[in-house]
């Protein structure tokens, strides 16, 4: 199996960006109708938190459809660990004392560091990084949606 590069993007997140060139689309690029998924009970209480604030913006921007439930829930749920490994970081610090007696690193910072790497690679796929979002013309939902009725029209 050879290498393949880099792993491409959604088309609808090419359109927001402003990077899509027509020879390069796939045409039979699944077309998910957008919607707010629901949110999974599994969730901790933060991570729902996230859920809340966050998956509405994602649908504004056309970003998200009812099939992306799975990796909105994935980026929420590292959300909520990596905010329960900060509060126990804040509460027992960075270096703890291992049960021989010496000075470790604890363990929470392990998870909060896991935590972030998750998140990052989460945030990149829906484009909600800085520099990917530099990048985004968003139109509202349905700015760039015709109507069906024209377009029946258009191909008369």
């Amino acid at each position: 199996m050879g290498v393949r590069g880099a792993k491409p993007k959604p088309t609808k997140l090419k359109m927001l960006q402003g990077t899509i060139r027509k020879g390069r689309q796939n045409q039979n690029e699944p077309k998910p109708e957008r919607q707010i998924p629901k949110c999974p009970v599994h969730l901790s209480r933060e991570a729902k938190r996230e859920w809340r604030r966050i998956s509405g913006d994602l649908h504004v921007l056309g970003l998200l459809a009812r099939i992306d439930r799975a990796a909105l829930a994935a980026y929420c749920q590292a959300w909520g660990r990596w905010i329960e490994a900060e509060e126990a970081l804040r509460m027992y610090g960075t270096m703890v004392k291992s049960p021989s007696g010496f000075p470790m690193q604890s363990p929470y910072l392990a998870v909060a560091n896991k935590s972030l790497e998750q998140m990052r690679n989460w945030l990149t796929e829906f484009g909600m990084t800085p520099s990917s979002r530099t990048r985004v013309h968003a139109a509202p939902a349905g700015a760039n949606e015709e109507d069906p009725v024209e377009q029946w029209l258009r191909s008369r």
